[in-house]
Formats: structure tokens, C-alpha cells, sequence
């Protein structure tokens, strides 16, 4: 056992230093004042039984300062009023657009296939994409565009501070940003323009309209189901650059309102994430070890006899897997109680993992906005 809690402090070790590293390179968005000539931006967003929050969204896209902005927004076949209150406001501000989207194709995921069109329909060169759930500050993209501008990206993502309330989210959402920094190597991401480094966050892209043009845009991904890692794939394997910002200073996203709708949206995109094999059987035990093991046998060396060289590696692995949890607590959302419980967090995340990919193997469909999507056993 030993041995076994050796090799989740070391797994813990290298985890840390990975973190560490991202951390500091996963920058915000820089402070500036208003240009001259303030830079003109589609902002484009897909809206399916949106009714709820797409008044929220777009009451702060208007609000946006030092730009020149058109807004489209698509109605994805709405069954609420999406559109009425959409129409009511572009009543209101000349800049707001309402498109009506066209029934879904056969081969095209519905989100996929409503960005496709609000693409087309964008009359300014600099394009960003916002989920109708994303609320955004006054300079958000202002600052988000400059960054890209900046960096010479193609394809910019923001990572917005995950809001969570209920039980469920909490448990879960918080990991987006656990996962992101412990397991993805920045400086490949960055520095280099390796497909299978790229990744992204679905809720808010920046690109433009040329370089859209060129990756195959959405069309390039039109079956899938998650496009925070998938779109940014596709602009890699067009030879184009990509990269990711810490948004959460500038946007916020309630993703899901329950834990049944958390469970449901985290194993629709794990079908394109780590529900799949061989990555499935080496990121389960990576996992367990770093942030289930060590807090195992501290609790169970109450009730069985443990050496206490044995409870301090145990420990230090245990202090050294909370270190990350705690980080991405105080500087992205705040969700202690998630942060406390994290080893159930971890074991929830996996059981979604190795539920989504069962599913695929059985040949279940993923049901999602009242839609269903077959997939692939991988």
C-alpha cells in the first residue's frame, strides 16, 4: 500500500508543477483605455429555448464600451418566446439582429449548425461567439479582442467564472477549471500548433470572419458535440493558431441550473473529452491517486494500523492535491463547499466519464435541448 501511496505523491508532484506553470501562463485580458477608432465586432449568439436569459445576455453585450458592435442572435427553433424578446429588443437598439434558424440538416449537431449561420450572417470582420447563458462586463470585448489582436491568434477563448448555486453544480462545474490547468500542457498549447493540444471553452470564442473561413468554421465540426475542444482542433489541422485567456474578470456563465442537467451536459461533452480509450483507462487511476487516494488512507488509518511513514507521504500527497483545488477556489469561483468535498467531485466526474462511454459502447444517443445525436463507439 505503500508503494501505491508513494506513486500518488509523485503523480501529485508533477500535477502541482503543471498547475503552477499554467497558472502563470493563463493570463487575463490586459487593462486599456478607449482607441480611437474603436474596433468593430459581430457578436454572435446562438439561442435555443433561451427565453429566461437572453434578455440578461444581451442587456450586457449592449452595454459594451469602446466598440462598434452588431449583435445576431439565432433562434434555434425556439418552443418559448426566445424570439419575441429578442424582436422586442432589436424594437429597441438599432444593432441588435434577430435571425430565424433553418431546421437542423441531417449530420449537424444544432449548436454547430446555428453558429454556421450566424457566421454567415456577421457583417464585421472580428466575430465572437457568446452562449446566450455568458453575461459579460462593459470592456469585456474591448479587452478580448485587443488580446487577440495582440497575440496574432486566430482563434481566441475566454474561460468566464463559473457561477454555481445549487448542490450539483457545485460539485461539478468547478472542475472545468481544475482539469484545465492540472492536465493541459500550456507551453505545448502555446508554443507549438500540436492538434491534440489544442482546447478551448465553448461559451466565448474570438476569431474573424477570414480565419473562420479558412479552419471549415463549425461546418468543420458539424457533428460535434462539444466545440470548446473540437472548433479550436479544427482551426490547428487548417495549420492556423489558437490559444486561451482567463475570462473570468470580464465574463460570467451560469452553465446548468441542477445537478441532473449538470450530469447530463458534462457526459455529452465527454464523448469528445476523456470518455474515450485507451485515454479512459490512464486518466481514472491518474485521478484517483492524485486526489481520491491520499485522502482514502488518511481517513482509513483511523480504523486500520498505518506506518506513520506511510501517513506522511499520505499526507503531503493530500496537501499537495487540495493545493490546486484551493488555488482555482479562491481566484475563479468561490465554491467551498465543492473545494471541501473535491475527492467526491473527482469520483462523480469519473463515473460521468465511464457512464458516457459505456453509453457509446451500447450505442445509446445523447439526448440534449430536446434533440438526439447518435454517437460513435471509440
Amino acid at each position: 500500500m505503500i508503494v501505491i501511496t508513494s506513486l500518488a505523491l509523485l503523480i501529485c508532484v508533477k500535477i502541482v508543477t503543471l498547475f503552477l506553470v499554467n497558472l502563470y501562463l493563463f493570463r487575463r485580458s490586459p487593462q486599456m483605455g478607449h482607441s480611437n477608432e474603436p474596433p468593430q465586432i459581430s457578436v454572435l449568439i446562438p439561442a435555443r429555448n433561451e427565453a429566461r436569459r437572453i434578455e440578461a445576455v444581451l442587456d450586457s453585450v449592449s452595454n459594451s464600451e469602446g466598440v462598434e458592435l452588431e449583435i445576431c442572435v439565432l433562434d434555434d427553433q425556439s418552443k418559448d418566446a426566445t424570439a419575441a424578446i429578442v424582436q422586442s429588443f432589436a424594437a429597441r437598439r438599432s444593432n441588435v439582429r434577430l435571425i430565424s434558424g433553418l431546421p437542423v440538416p441531417p449530420g449537424w449537431n444544432g449548436k454547430q449548425y446555428a453558429c454556421y449561420q450566424l457566421a454567415g450572417a456577421a457583417t464585421f470582420e472580428e466575430i465572437v461567439f457568446i452562449d446566450a447563458d455568458v453575461a459579460l462586463s462593459k470592456e469585456a470585448l474591448l479587452r478580448a479582442v485587443s488580446l487577440r489582436r495582440e497575440t496574432g491568434v486566430n482563434l481566441l477563448s475566454g474561460f468566464p467564472m463559473q457561477r454555481v448555486i445549487t448542490w450539483g453544480e457545485s460539485l461539478l462545474i468547478p472542475l472545468i477549471h481544475l482539469i484545465l490547468l492540472c492536465f493541459l500542457p500550456f507551453p505545448v498549447m502555446r508554443f507549438s500548433n500540436r492538434r491534440s493540444a489544442a482546447a478551448g471553452c465553448g461559451q466565448l470564442f474570438l476569431t474573424t470572419k477570414s480565419a473562420y473561413s479558412l479552419s471549415g468554421g463549425h461546418a468543420a465540426i458539424r457533428s460535434s458535440l462539444h466545440d470548446g475542444i473540437m472548433l479550436p482542433r479544427a482551426y490547428r489541422t487548417a495549420g492556423l493558431s489558437t490559444d486561451l485567456f482567463d475570462a473570468s474578470d470580464i465574463a460570467t456563465c451560469r452553465m446548468y441550473e441542477s445537478f441532473r442537467e449538470t450530469w447530463l451536459g458534462l457526459s455529452k461533452n465527454a464523448h469528445e473529452g476523456f470518455a474515450n480509450m485507451p485515454l479512459l483507462l490512464v486518466i481514472t487511476p491518474v485521478l484517483y491517486l492524485a486526489f481520491i487516494h491520499p485522502v482514502a488512507v488518511i481517513l482509513f488509518s483511523s480504523f486500520f494500523a498505518v506506518s506513520s511513514l506511510h501517513w506522511n507521504i499520505a499526507m503531503v500527497a493530500l496537501v499537495l492535491g487540495y493545493l490546486p483545488r484551493v488555488i482555482c477556489c479562491i481566484r475563479f469561483d468561490h465554491a467551498w463547499l465543492s473545494c471541501l468535498l473535491n475527492p467526491v467531485s473527482i469520483a462523480l466526474f469519473l463515473i460521468i466519464q465511464w457512464e458516457a462511454w459505456l453509453n457509446r459502447l451500447r450505442g445509446r444517443s445523447v439526448q440534449w435541448r430536446s434533440r438526439t445525436y447518435e454517437t460513435t463507439p471509440t
